[in-house]
This record gives C-alpha cells, structure tokens and sequence, in this order.
C-alpha cells in the first residue's frame, strides 16, 4: 500500500470579508483575510502537503470589492495564493466581460465545467485541473449554481448546464476522459447550495471516483461532513471567521481515502497571528475607500437590522417602502439578498450605505391581476423557498401575508387592509433583476407579468433613488409588524 497524507483548507462565500472585527464579549479580533492568511501561512510551514482551494464567492459583499469592481479582492486572492477556485454566482456581479479580466489576473487556476457558449458548444471557463502533489494526482471539477444565469440573462450567447443531471453529465464527461491518468483524488468544488451538494452526490457514479464535494452558495456551517454515496461532503459557512480543514491520507493503489478528520477552524489572534504584509496591502485599499466614504449620510432613529434574508426585517421594511413610494404600487417586492449588512444605524456613512447597497439596479413597475398577486406570493412564501438556497423578498407596509407551512398554502393576502382580489387590478414594483428572472423566482412569465400595461421604468438607478431619499429623511425607523408571517400549524 502506497499511501500519502494531505491536508485541505478550504473557504467559499468570502464576500469581501478582508477586515477583522471585535468578537462580542472577548475583545479577541477575529475574521478577516489578515488572520486567515497567517493560518494558512501556519498550517503550509507545518504539513508537507497542503492545498488551499475556494468554493466561489469570493467577491462582493464590501465597500472595497465594490469600489474597485473585485480587482482589490483578485490581487488580495493572489497573495492568499489558493491553488484553486471555483466559481460563485456573485463572480458574474460585474459582468460577463469583466469576469474573464478578473479571471485573466488571478494568479491561480478558476475552474468552472457547465458554463458554455452555447454557439460553440465551448466551455467558457477552464473546465477542471489535475494538481500534482507528492507524486499524487489530483483532479479539481468546477460546478456552478444556476443563480448565475439569472445573473447574465440578458447576455443570449452565454448558456449552462445547470440542472443537477446535467452537472452529473459534466461531472461523469470529464472523470471519464481522466481515468486513464490515474488520478489518485477527484474533488468537486461546488457552488450550488448544501442540499443540492447531496443530492448531486447521490446521482453520480462511484465508477467515477468522486471522493470530496467542497461546496459553497447557501452558508452552512457543519460540525462533520456530510456522507453520501461514499462521498464526503463539506462547507465553510460564510466569510472569513472559519476555514475548513481537511486531513486525509490517500491510497494510490486503491485511488481512495483511507482515513480522514474534518474540522471547522476559528480564524482569530489564538489561531494563528496576523499576516503584517497582507494587512498593509489592505489597508492601502482601505485608506482610499475610507477617504471618499466617511462622510455622513444620513442618521436613523435607531439601528435597523437585516438578520436573515428568509424573514421580514426592519432594515428590509424600510427599502421596501422607499420603493413603494417612489413606484407608487400597491406591492413592492425586494429581494432580500441584495441588502448585504446584518444591521444599518443610527449613523450612517456613505460607505455603510454602498457596503450594504452594492448592487444598482432599475426599478420597474406592472399590472397584474390579483390571481397572478396570489399565485406570485403562494410561490416566494413556499417552505422550501426558505432553505438557504432560495430567492427571498421584502415587502411594503401595505401588505400582509400568511403563510401556512404544514399545508403548504397561502391563507390571506390583503393590500392596504382588504383581501385581494383575484379579478381586480395591482401595481406591483420590482428590481429589473428579478423581473428579468419573473419566471423562476416569481412563477409569472414575462409575458403574463407585462399583456396588462407593459413595462413602467420608474427609475435607472436604485442605489440613487435610496440615497437620495435618506439624505432627505431624517431619523427614520421601521419596526417588525408581521407583514409576511409564516404559520406552523
């Protein structure tokens, strides 16, 4: 028996989570790329054989990111040194093109296997990669989420393969075109949610040698791996406050592991100490972005807070109704998502405010029949819309839901203190994101969404409409009153 030890480090979801924080209680800094850099660096001087990979993700989600369009994150991954990185559907923020010059900088492999053009039958991306390690071969698959399609939709020549059995197709496509390269260990980096992680387990063959699944998209944090069809299975949350770790010793007569552990590491000062040099290249980021957002922008009455994006909030309340006003519709839904802080308040700086708003959008409003209204929340409120993988929604003031988990059912919908009905007309405003993907995440075609009055362009800009709005409202406030409640029983 031949065998050989390695250890994996892996991370996914970073978001932009460069800087340390104060954990609650201790003081003890914890989080941040400084502090992740120095365990990695750690944990490379100690072991023989390390591989540090990310599950996607890896931009958006900071004031940084944003300024500098996720250059500040690839020159930052670049120091991190990853030996490779899947893509995440956030990686398409800035556009199709800009992601190929990202992908141009990074100095380390981006594998991605089911995101094609569609004209050429070609991959887009380099589909996988076989790294060498010991005299050991390792074959690294990409998959993405099919999020990232809602996020290039209006790009036609770009197309994927996104449903779990076309991700199995890939998946079989490429380890059988390797096998003969005896390849030792086949990990797939994924980006396509925990649950769907397992599911896509279960569909694969074991003749094709699939041993690990690191994964990303829906944040889960575990105490162990996950197992199914003899394939281990793992996530690293989301940010930079944990690292996963992998310790696994390979047979390479055998292709297989012998023997693992698994365990999900605390990034704080007790870990490892900070990477000095990384944290100044930081920090020359920082300093330019702190120069142009400090200033004040607005003050609220209290601090208003954005917890979970599968439940109301009073932060999400409050852009609801800024949006609201300004479609003047009867229903504005907001997609959760793209409120990106936990909490926002009292004081406000304009880099609070782009660090929680990072995403600009139109803002569009349409008719619809008050069917289609109910049909529309029936679909968003569903449980299993509420898993971590979902496209979840705010709503304005006006509205009130109910939700019945156990079966599986809308029992009200009123507007504005009256039941809707389902033969009288509503307005309904939405970010051009989510009309552009009205089927999937609302269950209304684009054609049914517009054959009553068309398409109204309220405004080009959101992050434009809510900063105006702030600076001229003062102290404002929102509170939780059970504008979408989801019932048990």
């Amino acid at each position: 028996m031949h065998t050989k030890k390695f250890t994996i480090l892996h991370s996914n979801d970073m978001h932009g989570d460069f800087l340390a924080e104060a954990g609650s209680g201790s003081g003890e800094m914890i989080g941040g790329l400084a502090l992740l850099s120095g365990y990695i660096n750690r944990v490379r001087s100690e072991e023989e054989n390390v591989l540090y990979v990310i599950a996607g993700d890896m931009v958006q989600g900071s004031l940084i990111d944003s300024e500098y369009r996720g250059v500040s994150t690839i020159e930052i991954m670049n120091y991190l040194s990853p030996d490779v990185a899947t893509l995440g559907n956030h990686e398409l923020d800035y556009g199709l093109e800009h992601l190929l010059f990202l992908e141009r900088m990074a100095n380390f492999p981006i594998v991605n296997a089911n995101l094609y053009i569609k004209k050429y039958h070609k991959r887009l991306m380099m589909p996988h990669v076989i790294l060498k390690k010991a005299g050991f071969d390792i074959l690294f698959i990409g998959i993405i989420t099919e999020k990232v399609m809602d996020s290039i939709i209006r790009d036609t020549e770009i197309g994927s393969f996104i449903s779990l059995e076309e991700a199995r197709h890939e998946v079989g496509r490429i380890c059988n075109a390797y096998k003969n390269s005896d390849i030792d260990l086949t990990v797939l980096l994924t980006h396509i949610g925990f649950e769907s992680d397992r599911e896509l387990a279960r569909m694969l063959d074991p003749a094709w040698g699939v041993d690990i699944i690191i994964g990303g998209h829906s944040h889960t944090i575990l105490d162990q791996p996950a197992r199914e069809n003899d394939i281990l299975i793992v996530q690293a949350g989301v940010g930079t406050n944990q690292i996963g770790r992998f310790d696994i010793t390979v047979d390479d007569d055998t292709n297989s592991i012998t023997e693992w552990t698994w365990n999900l590491v605390p990034v704080c000062e007790k870990t490892a100490p900070p990477d000095q040099k990384l944290l100044a290249f930081i920090d020359s980021f920082r300093d330019v972005v702190d120069r142009k957002y400090k200033t004040l922008l607005c003050k609220f009455a209290t601090t208003l807070t954005h917890p979970c994006r599968e439940e109301e909030s009073t932060l999400g309340n409050l852009v609801a109704d800024i949006f609201a006003e300004t479609a003047t519709c009867d229903v504005m839904l907001m997609g959760s998502g793209a409120i990106r802080s936990k909490e926002l308040g009292p004081a406000v700086t304009l880099g609070d405010f782009r660090a929680c708003f990072p995403f600009d959008e139109t803002l569009k409003r349409y008719t619809i029949t008050g069917s289609q209204l109910k049909g529309i929340f029936s679909h968003i409120m569903r449980p299993d819309n509420r898993d971590g993988e979902g496209e979840c929604y705010e709503v304005n003031g006006a509205v009130r839901a109910v939700y019945n988990d156990r079966k599986k059912m809308l029992e009200s919908l009123g507007i504005h203190g009256e039941p809707v009905d389902e033969d009288r007309y509503y307005t309904l405003g939405l970010i051009g994101y989510h009309a552009d993907n009205c089927e999937k995440n609302l269950n209304i075609t684009r054609e049914d969404l517009t054959a009553l009055g068309g398409t109204k362009v309220i405004a080009t800009s959101t992050v434009s409409v809510l900063e105006e709005y702030l600076q001229a409202h003062p102290n404002l406030n929102r509170h939780i009153e059970g504008r979408l409640v989801f019932r048990a029983s």
